[in-house]
């Protein structure tokens, strides 16, 4: 299956957080969007693999993901190297997308930076010809590919981003994919312990944030993301 976009996240739940929106929007374009979690999100404090998987699933439904795949990584602990780099690759080449998204390049939680650099970096690699893949149990090499464009959404921290993307209408879905996770976020009745994120208020930043955002553009909210490359437009007629 060829995919538009192919977005990564360190753990599941990052890229409804980062993304959410924008990928609700592109999928009601028509768009055909996928998701890789790197990690289980095993270390969290709260809940457990098993349960993230089950609500990573709810949340691929509920934004109309045509995949979702987790390379199972270690939460925490997960390097920037060669093994991991093939495995981001063999996911670049098997879905070829022509947009991909990935974690932060700056954030909080330390997989976020690790994560960002690791899939950017396997991006170029995909494209070289001479490096060698296949997918597990099967016998086909794989062909290069590398994406056409790569942007980082934004997470914790309030990075100033390079572009922005008009999602008014669709904050309501993000937030509905978000919540999927209801093990990691708001939950009154819940007894796990407390998190910077599981508090009302971090889920009222996520809209509060896309508001502010939508404020520099005149739109109702709007989501965040930085480039590798300048952003270009074929006429000024193009901004909004």
């Amino acid at each position: 299956m060829k995919l538009d976009i192919l977005a990564f996240g360190a753990h599941p739940d990052d890229v409804e957080l980062g993304a959410g929106a924008t990928i609700a929007k592109e999928i009601s374009l028509g768009k055909k969007v996928g998701v890789v979690d790197l990690t289980r999100g095993e270390l969290g404090t709260r809940g457990s693999a098993e349960i993230r998987d089950q609500e990573a699933a709810r949340s691929a439904e509920i934004l109309g993901l045509s995949v979702r795949e987790n390379l199972e990584f270690a939460d925490g602990f997960f390097t920037n190297d060669r093994e991991h780099q093939l495995a981001v690759i063999r996911m670049i080449r098997k879905y070829r997308p022509e947009i991909v998204l990935c974690n932060a390049v700056e954030d909080r939680h330390i997989d976020h930076g690790k994560g960002s650099k690791l899939v950017s970096d396997a991006c170029f690699l995909s494209g070289l010809i001479k490096l060698d893949t296949k997918l597990e149990g099967d016998d086909q090499w794989q062909d290069a590919w590398r994406p056409k464009r790569v942007y980082h959404y934004i997470q914790w921290k309030n990075l100033e981003p390079d572009f922005v993307v008009d999602v008014s209408g669709f904050i309501d879905k993000k937030v509905a994919s978000i919540l999927a996770y209801s093990s990691q976020f708001y939950d009154p009745k819940s007894d796990e312990p407390e998190t910077p994120i599981s508090s009302r208020n971090f889920i009222d930043s996520v809209t509060y944030r896309a508001r502010d955002l939508g404020r520099y553009i005149n739109s109702e909210y709007a989501e965040g993301f930085n480039s590798e490359r300048y952003p270009a437009i074929r006429s000024l007629d193009d901004l909004i």
